[in-house]
């Protein structure tokens, strides 16, 4: 995938923003303007794939409603992940309240105010709050009007955002990035992290045909960073034998550049690149929580997918790459242990990432000759969520793919497995696969010609 339709596919994610919004006058406060028009598209990654949105960086924000729903909501988004740098207070009021309060205290980086008035009562109401704005700090509006023209006015006043009540988290946190995200930066990738319920579940050989088909299927370029350090099989899987891997990039994150990683990473296919662990037990390894955030990070600016395959272990490092990725794929399976280890991590990830997709569920190895099961449906019913893919026992393929080096649709292209998997590919990446599926065309001529 090129970087520019890379860039054209993630900018097309974000809300329309305003094309026509004049150099607002010299104000205290709001100083640069930039806003997205005032419909109801708050809930547009509701259902389907959550946005990317970089993190936004450590600002305080201070929000001021008139309605217990609202101050609520904007909390709510204020303990969402892409939030989590950020510090927000949430106080009732309005915009009464934020003057009297700035009146004596410096403003903060961004304030959030909410107001049912109009007309010129509203632009009362905000010319008082200019009053008391610090300069450099934004302003956002929450009103409940969908007014095209008053939205028009509040952004030549100077109001960086305008959104109509009744909010949605996610349409307060896609506000707050915007404003603080350069929108010229380059676009960040979606991670997609694989945690198993259990060890020996098949997590790995899942993320790694994954990684796999996204980057065949779809033309997509694909990282997969394998943090098992000290028995990852990503090499193993891939027939590789790197020197050095991703644990060089963790002992010295501040070290990591383009250049650096492109000497770290091992190139599998034109598309496919590996940031292989070293699976050796020399030395001990000690994973620093923002260690790892940070290399995520530098490695999701450079590509539009990186597989995060992620050890069975519980340590404060797994736990934040987990809930800080933007998919999240847990293989079970079916038995009791991994039923109780699925729940527990659906019910965490569900409460920590509310704005979020919720977490893929994946049964592998599903009927094993002679092995007590629980079955499909009833494993569904006790986590409260269907799973999003049933791999059948096959240890033939299975093995002969893991021992060769070679992916599952290298060996049975045409299987069900391999069909399956480019289908979970799919859902995770929210693209059509390029190969085989001609897209039916519309044409006037044939429209006109069954007339004539």
């Amino acid at each position: 995938m090129s970087d520019a339709a890379y860039k054209d596919e993630m900018d097309a994610e974000a809300p329309p923003v305003a094309t026509e919004d004049p150099a607002p006058p010299p104000r205290a406060g709001a100083d640069e303007t930039r806003g997205a028009q005032p419909a109801n598209d708050q809930n547009a990654s509701e259902g389907g794939l959550a946005p990317v949105m970089k993190p936004v960086p450590r600002i305080t924000i201070h929000a001021f409603c008139e309605f217990p729903e609202s101050g609520s909501t904007i909390q709510r988004a204020g303990e969402d992940r892409r939030l989590a740098k950020a510090h927000l207070t949430v106080h009732m009021g309005g915009v009464a309240a934020a003057v009297e309060q700035y009146q004596t205290a410096s403003t903060p980086n961004l304030i959030i105010v909410e107001t049912s008035a109009s007309g010129n009562e509203l632009f009362s109401q905000l010319g008082a709050l200019a009053e008391v704005c610090d300069a450099g700090t934004k302003v956002i509006v929450v009103g409940h009007l969908n007014d095209v023209s008053l939205y028009r006015e509040m952004i030549r006043q100077g109001v960086n955002e305008y959104l109509v009540a009744p909010l949605k988290p996610l349409a307060v946190i896609e506000a707050v990035s915007r404003l603080y995200i350069d929108p010229d930066a380059p676009p960040i990738g979606r991670t997609i992290a694989f945690m198993g319920a259990k060890g020996g579940v098949g997590s790995s050989t899942l993320a790694h045909n994954i990684g796999w088909s996204i980057s065949t299927s779809f033309n997509e370029d694909v990282v997969i960073a394998d943090l098992d350090l000290p028995f990852g099989t990503a090499g193993l899987d891939f027939n590789q034998d790197p020197a050095q891997g991703i644990a060089d990039a963790l002992t010295a994150p501040e070290r990591l550049d383009d250049v650096l990683l492109d000497r770290l990473l091992v190139k599998c296919t034109d598309r496919l690149s590996l940031f292989a662990a070293p699976a050796v037990l020399d030395r001990e390894y000690e994973v620093d929580t923002e260690s790892c955030e940070s290399v995520i990070e530098i490695v999701r600016a450079g590509v539009p997918c990186v597989i995060v395959d992620l050890p069975h272990i519980w340590s404060p490092w797994t736990k934040k790459a987990l809930l800080a990725a933007d998919e999240v794929v847990i293989t079970a399976m079916p038995d009791l242990a991994s039923l109780r280890n699925t729940k527990n991590l659906v019910d965490l990830i569900r409460q920590a990432r509310p704005n979020d997709t919720p977490p893929r569920i994946v049964l592998n190895q599903v009927g094993v000759p002679k092995r007590p099961e629980i079955p499909a449906k009833d494993f569904a019913e006790a986590i409260g969520m269907d799973p999003a893919l049933v791999i059948p026992f096959n240890p033939g393929l299975f093995g002969a793919a893991a021992n060769n080096g070679q992916m599952l649709e290298e060996l049975e292209p045409k299987g069900k497995t391999s069909d399956n998997l480019r289908d979970l590919a799919q859902m995770l990446c929210g693209r059509e696969a390029n190969a085989g599926k001609a897209r039916k065309s519309f044409s006037l001529k044939k429209l006109f010609s069954r007339k004539a």
